[in-house]
């Protein structure tokens, strides 16, 4: 059980195993405030480390702030092979409530925010969390691009983009990973993906597990997750991986039990007629 068994993955010049952990369900419930028991969420943290993960994904508004700032408590200083990557560019007023701010000042201000709550010089990969309607996007990629030859971020990834975005932030400076919504049943990135493939960059699916419309007896999930021995879970995570080999899922979850389970689905093997299946039943 360990995540290098998904293979690697060269994300800028840093080798991930393509398997990570998403840090948002450390956080209280409906990503906010502090989680019931702070120290098991430290101990989920540890156990990520463990079990070979060396891809962490975070966000200044998972919290906000308290994924960041328990990531920093549980493991800084950091193994000099671990990324974390966060996110700017949402705001949190109260539960519930994820809105837009991709300007300029307060990309700056969530990057200094995020570099100190995390304890580091440099965060290595700085995501622009969401497009924001009321921004162009030049302004705040560009933004990202000066806080890089700053010397405060090493690489700039995006969230929630189109193909179009994705080739006008590129015109801007080089993008290392997209993070936008994919799984099983769910594949209107399909594209998106398909473009990050070509071009050689990182796509992080969140909502990995999206599954609960296939499952069931006689689903496809199921049923190749019966044949493996596996959880239907598991299987998804595994087609994930299959799908394409700049996937890197980024399943999160609080329970250490929940976090093995998923790390154990890098090992999966799916065969042709597998993937085929369950792709014909989304």
């Amino acid at each position: 059980m360990n995540a290098s068994a998904a293979g690697t993955f060269t994300l800028g010049n840093h080798v991930v195993n393509r398997m990570g952990f998403g840090a948002m369900r450390i956080t209280g419930q409906g990503v906010w405030g502090p989680p019931p028991d702070p120290e098991a969420a430290k101990k989920v943290l540890h156990r990520v480390l463990d079990l070979g993960v060396n891809l962490i994904d975070t966000a200044d508004s998972y919290g906000p702030a308290v994924s960041e700032e328990l990531i920093a408590a549980a493991l800084h200083p950091y193994p000099r092979d671990l990324v974390v990557a966060t996110k700017g560019g949402l705001v949190r007023p109260g539960p519930g409530r994820w809105d837009a701010d991709c300007r300029p000042e307060h990309l700056r201000e969530a990057c200094d925010a995020s570099l100190n709550r995390l304890k580091v010089d440099r965060i290595t990969l700085y995501q622009l969390h969401t497009i924001d309607a009321a921004v162009p996007l030049e302004d705040s990629v560009g933004t990202l691009a000066e806080l890089k030859q700053e010397g405060k971020i090493e690489h700039v990834g995006l969230s929630n983009v189109s193909v179009e975005q994705l080739r006008r932030a590129l015109r801007i400076d080089s993008v290392v990973s997209v993070q936008n919504r994919y799984n099983v049943s769910d594949r209107h990135s399909e594209t998106v993906l398909d473009e990050c493939e070509q071009r050689g960059i990182g796509f992080l699916p969140w909502f990995p597990l999206a599954n609960r419309s296939l499952t069931g007896e006689t689903s496809p999930l199921d049923v190749v997750a019966k044949r493996l021995e596996a959880t239907a879970g598991q299987v998804a995570l595994a087609w994930l991986l299959h799908r394409s080999p700049v996937m890197l899922p980024i399943p999160g979850t609080s329970s250490i039990d929940h976090l093995e389970e998923n790390v154990a689905a890098a090992a999966l093997q799916l065969s042709d007629d597998d993937m085929k299946s369950i792709e014909e039943s989304a």
